[in-house]
């Protein structure tokens, strides 16, 4: 039924192009409060802003970002406080000069020849981080170990700036770093420079982010940022925010016509209608402490959800899509259950089962039952999935020391080690067309193997269902509730997702409850 089903997302946006020029100072634009020339710029720069694709276009021209003062245009935003600025980018043409550059930068003000730290990417495929200590002072570099970069990232912490960057697809390389004083307001944003002042280059940015992070004081499971719910063109790479909320909106579920999503937050279910950007609660009866761990049925008819009221564990149940009162399928007298998967003939669930202090694969009939133990190594097993064939069962396990994808038989046995790296790799979900698998990659300098919590540096990967090499198809702020849950688009082209941030834009819907 999966591959009849025509996924009606990309359709919405049909032959609507909602396009934004601004060549004026304090017009905002976009996420960005304004844009100009900075220094004395001999041909003028300007941005257009596709809002359809949330894509910037930005034209620059000027001498340099060089020696004591700088030429450029220069696209910003007022920001206090730590931050995290993200994008990819990419030269339009040839272009005239080697050093020619694109990125992003903290400026201190907007005088040409001002304070700054930048992440830059250069004509000839030279990436650095590039700063000036202090107004006028001559401009120093630390150079990437990564060339040609497709992918920068700037953040601050405190006077701390760190510079990661990535070619496209790829993880991020070594980290470069500076400690500069800019103050606390400073101007962010991207800019383009011709390294000619007779010639305007252009550069066009996607996935172009300024994040809020978590504070230090953050009561983890107590405290949450708010969230943004992107859609994914897997294809592309390209990622678009359809909805934010303040509040924390977890594991969106694409239902199998297409038009909608399924996501939680704060214990109810919702469905977000794509094309009205409306969400409503869907009734779950009396279950009312609904967790990130919920996933429809293959035939769009069923939801089995993950309910802990009270703060007792997570019990299985299932409901109709359209809503009613839950009916229990795990047993009683056991530990937590978080349900991840469907069987395709809809005949049996698969779960995360805590029993005795291990956390362990277990499969369960839909129309109630015993249980059955799938896996049973020390450590934690979670994230159990079927393939759309029925064959395999997917899932993360920390068996290893990291945590990994591995896959089975439908019946527990032929345990297998899908990836192999020196980082921690969460729920893998099987595309509907039965190619590809996405999962979430988090940095195991950050985070312990079996855990997986929010408001982290995270990648989103792809890779074959049957093995092989994995990209990065998403770079991104989040963890726990970005991906927890199958998410793929029916026809296999999108994928849905959260990100975590303390600041909304109005440039995006944003809710209204």
């Amino acid at each position: 039924m999966l591959k009849k089903t025509t996924c009606v997302f990309a359709g919405l946006l049909a032959g609507v192009i909602f396009v934004t020029a601004a060549f004026a100072q304090n017009k905002p634009i976009g996420i960005f409060d304004g844009n100009g020339d900075i220094g004395a710029v001999k041909n003028k720069g300007s941005v257009i802003y596709n809002a359809a694709a949330q894509q910037y276009t930005v034209a620059g021209s000027g001498t340099n970002i060089w020696f004591n003062k700088d030429e450029f245009h220069f696209v910003w935003k007022r920001m206090k406080g730590d931050f995290i600025l993200r994008t990819n980018a990419a030269f339009i043409g040839k272009g005239t000069e080697a050093h020619r550059k694109f990125g992003l930068m903290v400026r201190k003000s907007l005088a040409g020849n001002s304070a700054h730290v930048n992440a830059v990417v250069h004509g000839d495929g030279l990436t650095s981080l590039q700063y000036r200590a202090a107004d006028g002072d001559s401009t120093k570099e630390q150079k990437s170990a990564i060339t040609a970069a497709g992918v920068i990232q700037l953040e601050r912490k405190g006077k701390t700036y760190t510079m990661s960057a990535a070619r496209k697809g790829d993880v991020f390389g070594p980290e470069e770093r500076v400690d500069i004083d800019l103050g606390d307001e400073v101007y962010v944003g991207i800019f383009v420079c011709s390294h000619n002042p007779n010639v305007v280059e252009k550069t066009v940015f996607n996935n172009v982010r300024i994040v809020v992070p978590a504070p230090a004081s953050l009561v983890a499971y107590k405290q949450y940022l708010g969230s943004n719910i992107e859609v994914l063109d897997m294809q592309t790479q390209n990622s678009r925010i359809i909805y934010q909320s303040p509040k924390s909106l977890q594991a969106p579920n694409w239902m199998v016509d297409g038009k909608s999503l399924i996501y939680n937050s704060e214990g109810l279910l919702y469905k977000y209608n794509l094309a009205t950007n409306a969400p409503a609660v869907l009734n779950t009866g009396s279950a009312k402490g609904n967790n990130n761990d919920h996933v429809l049925s293959f035939d769009g008819k069923w939801l089995t959800i993950s309910n802990n009221d009270n703060g007792a564990p997570s019990v299985g149940y299932v409901v109709p899509v359209t809503g009613g009162e839950p009916r229990r399928v795990t047993e009683t007298g056991k530990g937590a259950s978080y349900m991840h998967g469907w069987s395709p003939d809809g005949k049996y669930l698969v779960f995360c089962g805590e029993r005795n202090k291990e956390y362990d694969v277990y499969r369960v009939p839909v129309a109630g039952g015993h249980e059955e133990r799938l896996t049973n190594t020390p450590g934690l097993d979670d994230g159990p999935e079927y393939t759309p064939d029925g064959q395999y069962i997917y899932f993360n396990s920390v068996r290893t020391g990291l945590m990994q994808v591995w896959r089975m038989k439908a019946d527990g046995t032929e345990q297998t080690q899908i990836t192999n790296d020196d980082y921690n790799n969460w729920f893998p979900h099987v595309s509907p067309d039965g190619k590809w698998i996405v999962y979430i990659t988090f940095l195991k300098n950050e985070v312990a193997p079996g855990d997986h919590p929010f408001y982290k540096h995270v990648y989103i990967r792809v890779m074959p269902v049957g093995g092989g090499p994995s990209k990065v198809v998403a770079y991104l702020y989040g963890g726990q509730g970005t991906i927890n849950t199958p998410s793929w688009s029916p026809d296999s082209k999108h994928i849905a997702f959260v990100s975590n941030t303390n600041l909304l834009f109005p440039a995006f819907p944003i809710s209204k409850h």
